[in-house]
């Protein structure tokens, strides 16, 4: 199997009615389970160059009924991955080796919940950070050859270094 290709390409406003298309899918298939939907990632943040590919949280007040509805997930274009890494969570892919979705699902009150959002928010509030991130993630792109994993990493030191100054900053606004 061939690598994907790691392109980060500039903001695209038709992100968002993908993911509000998406949404709606998720909607049918969760019939009342879900605690709520949102978009994170690099697509969600206004103006923000990414990796075209929408990334949902799903908040769950239960995540262990997710697990007997894998064929629903199935039925809607979505491999099922388990928890993939992050224990706690439940994650979907959509697109095969073109990815179009990423489904990241976590039960109510969870740390890795409460880290999408709060990095979510923070590099929405603070476009300044936000841009930084942008000419790390173009870089990375170009430097990494279509390798994921070294993509990652070269992020990683950013990530590393913003995501507590966010759950901080998050913490104090809903809390």
């Amino acid at each position: 199997m061939e690598n994907r290709k790691i392109e980060v390409l500039d903001y695209d406003r038709t992100w968002q009615n993908n993911f509000l298309a998406e949404k709606e899918i998720l909607f049918s298939i969760l019939k009342g389970l879900v605690v709520r939907i949102e978009h994170i990632g690099s697509t969600a943040i206004p103006g923000l160059p990414a990796k075209p590919i929408i990334d949902i949280l799903i908040e769950m007040d239960r995540i262990e009924v997710l697990d007997s509805m894998a064929g629903d997930f199935r039925k809607c274009g979505y491999a099922v991955k388990g928890e993939n890494g992050i224990p706690g969570r439940r994650y979907y892919q959509k697109g095969s080796n073109v990815r179009t979705h990423h489904v990241h699902a976590f039960q109510s009150g969870s740390h890795n919940l409460i880290r999408h959002m709060a990095f979510k928010e923070y590099l929405t509030a603070h476009p300044d950070i936000a841009r930084n991130y942008a000419v790390i993630k173009k870089q990375a792109a170009l430097d990494c050859d279509d390798d994921n994993k070294l993509y990652m990493s070269l992020k990683n030191d950013f990530i590393t270094k913003h995501e507590p100054i966010a759950i901080e900053w998050y913490g104090e606004r809903v809390s």
